[in-house]
């Protein structure tokens, strides 16, 4: 094509060859453009999919921690059973005289108090199930779902819990395997179709070595529908799409062991291990990995994973790519767009400015690089502005300790501008002081791969100081997490407040207490005493902290309403009229009323009217069973019980037992069995008798 560049004039020859080299300059620089462009949209996408891959992995983590920590307490219960000295007396006497019920010392109260403990513990623990099959006047068995059961080495069943179920050949196999800890029976499908689990801890022979092979095993078996498969959904997600399921590896399939988002029950699907594509068999190959594969429903998805420690499962869980990334698509596309044209403009531009001449190409060049520095600094200043808008100090901080960002809050607070902080080491550009507050919690985040808050307390000149921090790890381009963001909140005030508020509270209790204690002296201490029995129940059934307050301060002001009773009636030794009675009873509801004005954490004053309420009904509210305020049932209990083991001026004191053969006898009438339960786990296993033994002593 150019051979007749030689018939040409000089000039015109020279001035053809430029324009040609000036062409190709100008092809080579767009198609240069236009491939950092699509480099550009993506690193863009790729940085979109590990955003996504921490919000995932936080969630992930979450969901499987709560699974980790629901196995772990049904572990405990079994071990605690495995643990306790009456249980290990029987099995070792039972052992010694080879299985011989006849030779064990007092075997029938023995065994009648094994069953009583194993059927308290179930209750408290959830190890409870309605039997199969309709109740009939036959000797017709019901089949069982759940239960406690101890075995011997035998696979027999020493002592059980009403409709304990059979678990056959799961029985005989853990027996032969001769078991050293407390392990889990794997998911499976009851009688009853549906999803159960087991959960066993070996018995020891009491003084045995170490390493003997036990003699008997707690064996517990319940139903998970209802209190494993919802920690997958908690915390909730905003994304639609987003679900946690179990799975694990069996053979060369895939077993889906939780309910799927299209309906199939637990443990109704399985799936070829080697699916193309298929995510769950990734997760399961590659816990805690990341990718964009297809779910069971041949969907795109992204996915993630982690392994639960305490049993041969995965929790996967994973979003439809169309939801995690339609925004995502949609804004790259639109800067894809928006960069062709940006470079076209760029290239027609150049075009223009070489038609004009050289001094005109270089004043158009330097007001495009003019206008391209002014749309980054504003850019970046609206970065700056939106950070240094939050209530909270914020920096990134790398693995060097080296500082990485910074917003006005701390920059102020280390006296330096922000961008002055900027590579400085942590020591530096805080003080030594802060740096090493921060250094311990950084690492575990960086070591960990999860998010780790921090309540923290320090004494400044001014007073305290309490800050929620929160250490957030970052992954770099290659995924590695080699960053954490360090977001800080001061919370002084409002802790200092609540601490002020808690303070005033119990300085207004102890005085009501103290007023009451003298005008009824023969129930003086009765409140305190309900409060610290509503107490030990409330935390032995696990109940919130605020819960655990609310029976606290109920309890201690439960009496509150009989300074409208007059004394002589409080006080009187001899029999009292069923009006005089009736106006004690209404004490209560008065004392509700009295407090109605103050303001609690927690519903104290509505516990205290409804403490009087009956679990089947018949209170003077007309409550029954979960309608009633779990601190009003356990408000309910605990004074009874007190009442009962406490003597009075018109009766003397009963002992324990009996008090708990009355609580037995009312339960589902009045109180709630598992309230009773709990009370009856803290009296016989810790320590209960002991702690209240002077309750019986009369006042004075």
């Amino acid at each position: 094509m150019l051979d007749g560049l030689d018939d040409l004039p000089p000039r015109r020859w020279q001035s053809r060859t430029v324009l040609a080299a000036a062409a190709t300059a100008l092809v080579l620089v767009a198609a240069a453009g236009v491939a950092l462009a699509l480099r550009f949209v993506a690193a863009e996408r790729e940085r979109d999919l590990r955003d996504w891959q921490v919000r995932l992995g936080i969630v992930a983590d979450s969901r499987a921690a709560a699974i980790n920590d629901w196995l772990v307490r049904q572990l405990e219960t079994v071990q605690g059973l495995a643990q306790n000295v009456s249980l290990q007396l029987y099995v070792t006497e039972l052992a010694q005289a080879n299985g011989d019920r006849g030779a064990v010392t007092d075997e029938a109260s023995q065994a009648e108090y094994l069953r009583n403990l194993l059927v308290v513990t179930a209750d408290r623990t959830g190890f409870t199930g309605a039997p199969l099959g309709a109740r009939v006047p036959a000797n017709v068995p019901r089949v069982g779902v759940a239960g406690l059961a101890i075995v011997d080495a035998q696979s027999r069943v020493l002592v059980a819990t009403p409709d304990m179920p059979d678990i056959g050949d799961r029985l005989a196999a853990l027996a032969g395997a001769n078991p050293q800890k407390a392990a889990v029976l794997d998911l499976y499908t009851d009688a009853g179709g549906q999803p159960a689990i087991g959960f066993f801890a070996p018995v020891q022979a009491l003084q045995a070595d170490p390493g003997s092979p036990p003699i008997a095993v707690i064996v517990g078996i319940k139903q998970v529908a209802a209190e494993l498969f919802p920690l997958l959904s908690r915390p909730p997600t905003a994304e639609k799409t987003a679900e946690s399921i179990l799975v694990r590896r069996a053979a060369a399939t895939i077993e889906f062991l939780s309910p799927t988002a299209d309906g199939t029950a637990a443990l109704e699907r399985r799936m070829p291990a080697d699916t193309p594509s298929l995510a769950e068999a990734y997760i399961v190959a590659n816990p805690g990995g990341f990718s964009l594969l297809r779910d069971y429903r041949d969907r795109e998805v992204l996915a993630t994973g982690r392994t639960i420690d305490h049993a041969p499962w995965t929790l996967v869980h994973k979003v439809d790519r169309a939801e995690a990334l339609a925004e995502s698509d949609a804004r790259l596309d639109r800067l894809l767009v928006v960069l062709l044209l940006g470079l076209a403009a760029i290239v027609a531009g150049f075009v223009a400015a070489w038609r004009h001449g050289a001094s005109r190409r270089a004043a158009a060049t330097a007001d495009r690089l003019k206008a391209l520095m002014q749309k980054l600094e504003s850019q970046a200043s609206l970065l700056r502005i939106v950070t240094d808008s939050q209530p909270a100090a914020m920096f990134i901080v790398d693995e060097q300790e080296r500082m990485r960002f910074a917003n006005r809050l701390i920059a102020e607070r280390a006296g330096t501008p922000a961008e002055d902080l900027i590579g400085k080491s942590l020591s530096s550009g805080l003080g030594p002081a802060e740096a090493g507050r921060h250094r311990k919690l950084f690492r575990e985040a960086l070591e960990r791969g999860a998010a780790q808050p921090a309540v923290q307390r320090m004494e400044t000149d001014a007073g305290p100081r309490i800050v929620h921090v929160e250490y957030i790890p970052l992954p770099d381009a290659a995924g590695r997490l080699s960053k954490v963001l360090v977001v800080e909140e001061d919370i002084t005030a409002p802790i200092l407040e609540r601490d002020r508020r808690e303070r005033t509270l119990r300085q207004l209790v102890r005085t009501l207490v103290a007023l009451l204690d003298r005008r009824d002296p023969f129930a003086a201490n009765h409140s305190q005493r309900v409060a610290a029995v509503a107490r030990r129940i409330a935390e032995e059934m696990g109940l919130e902290p605020v819960e655990i307050e609310t029976v606290d301060i109920a309890g201690s002001l439960m009496n509150l309403g009989k300074i409208l009773v007059a004394p002589q009636i409080l006080t009187r030794s001899g029999n009292i009229s069923d009006e005089e009675l009736l106006q004690i009873r209404q004490s209560l509801q008065a004392g509700a009323d009295l407090l109605a004005g103050i303001e609690f954490d927690g519903p104290v004053v509505e516990t205290l009217r409804q403490a009087q309420e009956q679990w089947g009904g018949g209170g003077p509210n007309g409550l029954r069973g979960e309608d009633i305020l779990m601190t009003a049932r356990i408000i309910a209990a605990a004074n009874a019980f007190v009442a009962m083991i406490s003597p009075r001026a018109h009766r003397p004191a009963i002992s324990f037992d009996a008090a708990i053969r009355s609580l037995l006898e009312r339960c589902e009438s009045v109180f709630d069995r598992r309230v009773v339960a709990a009370l009856i786990n803290d009296l016989e296993n810790r320590g209960g008798r002991q702690r209240w033994a002077d309750f019986a002593r009369p006042v004075g």
